[in-house]
């Protein structure tokens, strides 16, 4: 009895420490740089056989192939932002203490900020179900937005004549 509750509590460690490094990873990599980063680390810490949530049954993705298209498809215009258009992009991390072997929570929140200095932020939950050092599944529920979507306005977006073209007829 007592060699299993020391196993719980030692597996419970590294559960806890592989989730911090995982968290910590996310936070450091820099979107202005590109994508790659981001998906070395889903492809270092998550399952071949994943399944991401909304919370919703229609919100369930099953599969890392798949959940890598979806990764991209919401990362690549924030590469975009960050790199062409002069967005900011913090993200912040706490950790939610749950009672459930295998599964991990944490509150995570992410500002955009424009060059105009005006910001919008997201914030959700996550649980995650870990199982030989990988996630399993992972669960996004929670979600709250404060200040309304960036305009053109609050990027550097500009286009010049030289990348239009001269406009003027002929």
């Amino acid at each position: 009895m007592i060699t299993e509750q020391v196993s719980i509590k030692h597996s419970g460690r590294d559960l806890y420490a592989r989730e911090k490094v995982l968290n910590s990873a996310i936070i450091a990599a820099d979107i202005s740089s590109g994508c790659e980063e981001y998906l070395q680390i889903f492809d270092a810490f998550y399952a071949d056989q994943v399944e991401v949530s909304d919370g919703t049954e229609r919100g369930a993705v099953f599969g890392r192939e798949r959940i890598r298209a979806l990764l991209l498809k919401f990362l690549v215009p924030i590469h975009i932002l960050a790199e062409i258009g002069g967005l900011s992009v913090k993200i912040r991390e706490s950790p939610i203490l749950g009672d459930t072997a295998d599964e991990t929570n944490s509150a995570w929140s992410v500002d955009l900020i424009g060059v105009s200095g005006r910001t919008c932020q997201i914030c959700w939950s996550t649980l995650r179900r870990w199982a030989d050092s990988r996630v399993v599944y992972e669960r996004h529920y929670d979600h709250q937005q404060t200040g309304g979507p960036l305009t053109f306005d609050d990027l550097r977006l500009s286009l010049s004549r030289a990348s239009v073209g001269d406009q003027r007829p002929s």
